[in-house]
């Protein structure tokens, strides 16, 4: 068996630094994800003029309950989306000018619905390109509350940006979710929330945030559950190899641990206890039908896994991932033909026949997306030879993932 010990999962990093930096007091957090997206989280509040102290392994966050210190800030989100999306709403609850640009990449990913909805409650928000798109100006003076509809069919950050930023309001905010994906990621959310003093009610697809604030506090971030799929699925596809995630058990927050039933729908064994998940090949793969919806993120991981099953592999309603750092649905597909692979898509649906790969001389076109070099990490382990195009961009979530994959595939 295998120990590996997986880095700090970037959503909830991501959350936590927005969290601390609104909080009141300072707030410790334990084995944060450092990482390119985390990084430049980290650089944007400073941006804004929050305090960020970084040690190894531990940062401190000096919270800022009536918003940035600076009255007037540049920030650069970088390929973040996070960043790109939480930030502005974070910035637009203070009092000041702030402008926000990202790299080609991110410009090109939606922010619509949610500069909408901050539009809605007096925010004073200019896009300079194309509207619903990076760079924007935020000018800030404070934000009273009240009602909002919302759809969070494109990506649930929207909605994560608006509920932490309820606390922070004057009256309060209530929202109405007409549409939602990925939905485990605002549970996440809602839970983190409240282990910094907020109060939250559900009542259907509303939710109602009180303007509480938040309280410091110190916070364990849980390894990324996503990039464990990696190594999970790799687990799956070599008979009897065994891999153990410390850290990821029966509490954990993240949604995208369900992958590991996907893996023991098609015939891997796998054991959640309180403090680790552990996969293990058992030399059947079988073909199935999976909604992956809520657990999109993984869905290229499924993709890689896909031609050594027994039978076809459809992934349904995933269409969020068109938005995502490329159109993930195409890349995969593209990148499996390139390996011989027969795939048809639609919409919102990828369909993947049994096939043995040929990686010799084949190119993986990663279009600087980390999960698609990572996904394709796994298809490699069964077609020696592939290489791609931009390896390095790893460094979103994972820097040290190609050393970590390929110490944990030479493991016996």
């Amino acid at each position: 068996m295998t120990v590996i010990e997986i880095p700090g999962s970037k959503s909830v990093t991501a959350r936590a630094l927005f969290l601390a930096a609104a909080a009141d007091g300072t707030t410790t957090l334990l084995r944060p994800l450092l990482s390119d997206d985390t990084e430049g989280f980290a650089e944007g509040l400073k941006s804004l003029g929050y305090e960020v102290r970084q040690e190894p392994g531990v940062w401190h966050v000096e919270g800022r309950p009536a918003g940035p210190a600076l009255d007037d800030a540049d920030v650069y989100c970088r390929d973040g989306a996070t960043t790109a999306r939480f930030l502005p709403t974070l910035a637009a609850a203070g009092h000041g000018t702030f402008r926000f640009d990202a790299s080609p990449q991110m410009r090109r990913r939606p922010l619509g619905p949610l500069t909408t909805a901050l539009r809605r409650l007096g925010v004073d928000l200019h896009h300079h390109g194309a509207e619903g798109h990076h760079p924007l100006t935020v000018t800030a003076q404070g934000i009273k509350g009240g009602t909002l509809t919302l759809d969070a069919g494109q990506s649930s950050q929207y909605l994560t940006a608006l509920l932490m930023l309820g606390p922070l309001t004057a009256e309060g905010l209530a929202i109405t979710v007409t549409d939602l994906v990925s939905e485990p990621y605002v549970e996440i959310t809602l839970a983190m929330m409240r282990a910094f003093g907020a109060h939250i009610t559900q009542d259907g697809r509303t939710y109602t945030v009180a303007p509480t604030g938040y309280r410091a506090t110190t916070y364990a971030i849980e390894p990324d559950a996503s990039t464990s799929s990696y190594f999970f699925a790799a687990a799956a596809l070599d008979p009897g190899r065994t891999v153990t995630v410390p850290g990821l058990g029966t509490g954990a927050l993240q949604g995208d641990l369900r992958f590991v039933d996907v893996l023991r729908r098609m015939g891997a064994e796998v054991e959640i206890t309180e403090t680790a998940t552990t996969v293990r090949g058992t030399g059947t793969l079988r073909g199935l039908t999976v909604n992956m919806r809520d657990i999109s993120d993984t869905m290229p991981t499924l993709a890689a896994l896909a031609p050594f099953a027994d039978g076809p592999v459809r992934i349904e309603d995933v269409a969020n991932t068109r938005v995502k750092e490329c159109d993930r649905l195409d890349a995969c597909a593209d990148n499996l033909r390139r390996l011989g692979i027969a795939v048809t898509t639609g919409p919102d649906w990828i369909e993947i026949r049994p096939a043995t790969p040929s990686g010799t001389g084949v190119e993986i076109a990663t279009h600087g997306d980390h999960r698609i070099v990572m996904s394709f990490a796994v298809t490699g382990l069964r077609a020696p030879g592939i290489t791609f195009d931009d390896p390095g961009c790893v460094r979103k979530t994972f820097p040290d993932f190609h050393r970590v994959f390929e110490a944990f595939t030479r493991t016996p």
